[in-house]
C-alpha cells in the first residue's frame, strides 16, 4: 500500500481530513501506549501533534502504518505521514519534485517520535528520502515536552529539505555514461538485494534497475537514472528466471518494498549513493 493518494498531486494537492487518515492509519489516533510499555513510556498521541502542526501550516497529504505480527499491536503500531506547505506563498517545489516532512512515530515502542526531510516526484508518485547538511532526522524520544520538540524540528527539517530542491536541476546536468550507470545499478542492486554480508542471490540483474517505465525517464542524467533506479527497486514487479534447493527452473518477480522501515532505510542509501556519484561527477556538495 503506498503512503500517497490522490490527495498527493500537484494539480489538486490537499490535506488529508481526520476521517481519511483514520482509514489509512487508525494508530495515528493512540493515546494510550501499548500493555507491553512500562509506565516510564510515555505515549505521545499523533494526532494531537499533527494538529499542531497543521495549525504551523504543515498539512498532511499521506498516511500509512505498518502491519504488526502481533495483532494487539494494531491500534499502537507504527506510520508514517507525509505533510506539506499547502498554502505558503514560498515555493517549495523546483520542476516536478516538491519538498516535504517526513513523521514517523508509534506506541508500542517499536518507534521514536522521528522527523525526517523528503521529496516528492509527481511523475511517478516515487517518495524520495533525503540526506543533507548536518540533519539526517530529528528524533524525540516519548518524554518531556514532545509537542514543542516536534514543532520545533518540523521548522529545522523543512529548511534541510529545501537544501535537497537544488538536487533535480544539479542532477539534472550530470550526464552518466553506460559504464557509469551500470555502476549506480551494481551499487542499488546489493543495496537492494543483499543479505547482511552483501551477498546477492536474486537472478534479477542490475541493468534491470534501469529500465526506465516511461518515456520521459529515458535519459542519461543522474538525476533521471537515480529515479529510474529508485521506483524500479521500491515498486517491483522486475522478472528473472532462477533455480530452487532442488535446482528445478523458477520464475520470480521482486516485490513491491511496503515497510516504512525498509523503505526508508532504502531511499536513503539510493540518495547517499547518488550524492556521491555526483561528488565523483565534480559537483561538489552544498
Amino acid at each position: 500500500m503506498t503512503v500517497y493518494t490522490s490527495t498527493a498531486r500537484f494539480d489538486s494537492a490537499r490535506a488529508l481530513s481526520e476521517d481519511e487518515i483514520h482509514r489509512l492509519a487508525p494508530s495515528v489516533f493512540a493515546d494510550t501506549a501499548h500493555e507491553s510499555r512500562s509506565d516510564r513510556f510515555q505515549p505521545i498521541p499523533t494526532i494531537e501533534i499533527l494538529r499542531g502542526l497543521m495549525k504551523e501550516g504543515f498539512m498532511p497529504v499521506g498516511a500509512k502504518q505498518s502491519r504488526p505480527r502481533d495483532a494487539s499491536k494494531a491500534q499502537f503500531t507504527k506510520h508514517l505521514i507525509r505533510l506539506r506547505r499547502l498554502d505558503d506563498d514560498k515555493t517549495y517545489s523546483v520542476g516536478g519534485t516538491v519538498c516535504e516532512i517526513l513523521l514517523k512515530n508509534a506506541n508500542d515502542g517499536s518507534s521514536a517520535y522521528d522527523l525526517m526531510a523528503g521529496l516528492f516526484r509527481i511523475q511517478c508518485l516515487n517518495s524520495l528520502v533525503t540526506q543533507t547538511g548536518t540533519i539526517d532526522s530529528v528524533k524525540v524520544r516519548h518524554s518531556g515536552d514532545v509537542s514543542a520538540k516536534v514543532i520545533e524540528g518540523t521548522y529545522r527539517v523543512m529548511k534541510e529539505a529545501e537544501k535537497a530542491l537544488v538536487a533535480p536541476a544539479d542532477w539534472a546536468g550530470l550526464r552518466l555514461d553506460q559504464d557509469e550507470k551500470q555502476i549506480f545499478a551494481q551499487a542499488a542492486h546489493v543495496v537492494r538485494f543483499g543479505d547482511s554480508d552483501g551477498n546477492v542471490l536474486t537472478p534479477i540483474e542490475p541493468s534491470q534497475l534501469l529500465k526506465a517505465r516511461r518515456t520521459v525517464d529515458q535519459e542519461d542524467d543522474l538525476w533521471t537514472t537515480f529515479n529510474v533506479v529508485q521506483e524500479n527497486a521500491i515498486r517491483g514487479g522486475l522478472r528473472g528466471v532462477g533455480r530452487d534447493a532442488n535446482g528445478r527452473v523458477r520464475r520470480i518477480s521482486s516485490r513491491p518494498v511496503n515497510g516504512i522501515d525498509n523503505d526508508i532505510k532504502l531511499n536513503k542509501a539510493l540518495w547517499t549513493l547518488s550524492q556521491k556519484m555526483a561528488e565523483l561527477k565534480g559537483l561538489k556538495a552544498a
